[in-house]
C-alpha cells in the first residue's frame, strides 16, 4: 500500500561550491568512463561552435529579438504578481496542457507575459493563449529560456513596477497532475526570498530553473538585475553555467534566502525509506546496483556524493511519497538515461487530476510533430 505524500515543506539549500567529483558524476548520468569522454567531446564542439557567433552577436548587435507582441485578454494593471512563462513546440501549436497551466498561474493571482520561440504559431493557438494572459509574445529562438526571461523583463518591470513576485517558468514539465494551489501556497509560505520547486546538487546545490519565484521587492529587483547582467550564448552549456547553476549562489550572495519545495537530501531520505521506491532506483543506474546490500547510512552517503537528477532518477518516489505533481517532458518522451518504469506514467495519474492523462498525451503529441506541414501551412 502507497504510503500518504509527506507534506509540501521548504528546504534551504547548502552554501556548498561545486566540487569536482560532483561536477563529473553530473556529466556521467550513465556511469562509465566512456561516455563521460564522449559528453565532454559533445561539449567542447558545442561551446567552440557558439563561441565565434556569440562574438558575431556582439558586435553587430544581432537581429531583434521580438517577432511580434500583443496584449492579452488578462491585463492585470497594478498586478503584484507576474510570471514570465516561455513556451515552444516544433510545429507552433500551444496544447492544451499549456493553456491549463495558465489558466492555474492566473487563477493563482499572475500577470502572465507569454513567450514563445516557436517559428510559427497557429493563429487559433495564439488566440487562446491570449485568454489568459496579460501580454502574448513571439521571439527568436536564442539562448534559451534565460534569453527570453532576460528579454521580456525589462518589460514586465515596465508595466507593473510594483510586482512584489515575479515567476520564471516554462512548458518543460507535464502536468499539474496533483492539486497546485498548495503546492503554490508552500513557495508562498516561505516569506521572501528565491524559491523553487527541486533543488538539484550536480554541479553544485542550485534550484533547477523550469519553476523560480522570487518574492519580496528585494528579491524580485535582484532577478531582475541578474537577468539583465547576464552574458547570453549560443551555447546552451553556456546558459546553463551562466544561468540555472550560477542564480542560487548569486541570490543568496546579495542576502536572500534561497529554498527549494523538494529538496534533494529530503527527496534521498523519502526514497531509500520507501522499499519499492529504493528497489526503483537500484534498478536505474549502474553505480547503484549494489545499493541495497549497503547499510542505511552508506546507502545516503552514496546519493549524496554522486548526486542524480532529482526529475529523472527520482520521477516516480517525488510523486509517490512527496506528492510532486509534474513530470519532466524530457523523462517521457527521450528517457536519456533509459530509467527502467518510465511507460508505466499514466497509472500515477489520478483521474481527477488538473492535467489527466489525454491532456498530457496531446501535450506529447504536439512535441514529436514534425514543423514543416505549419510552417508550409502559415506561409513561413
Amino acid at each position: 500500500m502507497t504510503p500518504p505524500p509527506a507534506p509540501y515543506r521548504l528546504t534551504d539549500l547548502t552554501p556548498e561550491m561545486p566540487g569536482l567529483r560532483r561536477a563529473v558524476h553530473g556529466y556521467s548520468t550513465a556511469g562509465t568512463w566512456r561516455r563521460l569522454a564522449w559528453r565532454a567531446g559533445e561539449l567542447g564542439l558545442e561551446v567552440a561552435g557558439a563561441l565565434p557567433r556569440d562574438a558575431l552577436r556582439a558586435l553587430s548587435g544581432g537581429a531583434p529579438p521580438l517577432l511580434r507582441l500583443e496584449p492579452g485578454l488578462d491585463p492585470r494593471p497594478g498586478a503584484h504578481a507576474v510570471a514570465l512563462y516561455v513556451h515552444y513546440s516544433p510545429s507552433g501549436r500551444i496544447s492544451e496542457m499549456v493553456r491549463r497551466q495558465l489558466a492555474l498561474l492566473a487563477g493563482a493571482g499572475f500577470a502572465i507575459l507569454f513567450i514563445t520561440m516557436a517559428e510559427a504559431v497557429p493563429e487559433p493557438d495564439w488566440q487562446a493563449a491570449r485568454r489568459h494572459c496579460a501580454l502574448v509574445t513571439q521571439r527568436r529562438n536564442f539562448a534559451r529560456d534565460f534569453g527570453a526571461w532576460q528579454d521580456l523583463a525589462a518589460e514586465a518591470r515596465r508595466r507593473w513596477p510594483g510586482a512584489e513576485e515575479l515567476l520564471l517558468a516554462n512548458d518543460s514539465v507535464l502536468g499539474p497532475v496533483l492539486p497546485f494551489p498548495p503546492l503554490l501556497a508552500a513557495l508562498r509560505g516561505g516569506g521572501e526570498g528565491l524559491f523553487g520547486l527541486t533543488e538539484s546538487l550536480q554541479g553544485g546545490p542550485h534550484l533547477q530553473s523550469y519553476f523560480l519565484l522570487a518574492r519580496g521587492r528585494a528579491a524580485v529587483d535582484d532577478l531582475h538585475r541578474f537577468l539583465a547582467a547576464m552574458r547570453l550564448s549560443h551555447s546552451k552549456w553556456l546558459v546553463v553555467q551562466r544561468g540555472e547553476l550560477r542564480l542560487a549562489r548569486w541570490m543568496r550572495g546579495r542576502g536572500h534566502r534561497v529554498a527549494a519545495l523538494f529538496g534533494y537530501r529530503r527527496l534521498v531520505a523519502a526514497t531509500l525509506a520507501d522499499p519499492a521506491e529504493r528497489a526503483q532506483l537500484a534498478r536505474s543506474h549502474p553505480a547503484l546496483a549494489g545499493l541495497e546490500a549497503l547499510a542505511p547510512a552508506a546507502r545516503e552517503a552514496l546519493l549524496l556524493s554522486q548526486p542524480l537528477n532529482p526529475t529523472h532518477h527520482f520521477w516516480r518516489a517525488q510523486l509517490r511519497c512527496l506528492a510532486f505533481p509534474f513530470f519532466k517532458t524530457e523523462l517521457l518522451r527521450r528517457n536519456p538515461g533509459r530509467l527502467p518504469g518510465t511507460e508505466a506514467w499514466r497509472a500515477l495519474v489520478p483521474a481527477n487530476a488538473p492535467c489527466p492523462v489525454p491532456v498530457i498525451e496531446e501535450h506529447l503529441g504536439i512535441m514529436d510533430a514534425r514543423a514543416e506541414p505549419l510552417r508550409a501551412e502559415m506561409g513561413g
